[in-house]
Formats: C-alpha cells, structure tokens, sequence
C-alpha cells in the first residue's frame, strides 16, 4: 500500500527566520504526520504543495548544510 499524502490544508506552515523581508523569495514549510510539505510564500495556499518524507527532508537539509546546492 503506497504510503498516504499528508493533509496540507490545515498544517500549521511557518517560514525560516532567515526569510527576514525578503517577500516573495522564500518558501512556507509545515510538518503533517510523517510528512514534510513545502510551498512558495507568494502563493499566498492557492500554489501546489511538494511533499517529502521526514528522511528526504532530513537529507535535503544536510545537503544544504554540506554546501552540495551551492552555486558554481
């Protein structure tokens, strides 16, 4: 049985304090159940929403960490 999308609807989505003014540059997270969903801020919930597993997003955030989306 494949694994059940997370209800994002009524998440309680927060963005990064690094977001600081930067209005329309950042993106909203929520974690629902064993999912982690993401959306762009400037959607304003009307946008799609990406929906990763707690080890995928655990595994993107070290990746960001270790510098591996940094541009050339």
């Amino acid at each position: 049985m494949p694994p059940t999308e997370p209800d994002s609807a009524a998440a309680a989505w927060f963005s990064s304090s690094y977001s600081g003014n930067n209005v329309g540059q950042c993106v909203e997270v929520a974690f629902v159940g064993d999912g982690v969903c993401v959306r762009d801020t400037k959607q304003h919930g009307d946008g799609p929403v990406l929906t990763f597993t707690r080890a995928e997003w655990t595994a993107f955030l070290a990746g960001v960490q270790a510098g591996e989306f940094e541009q050339p």
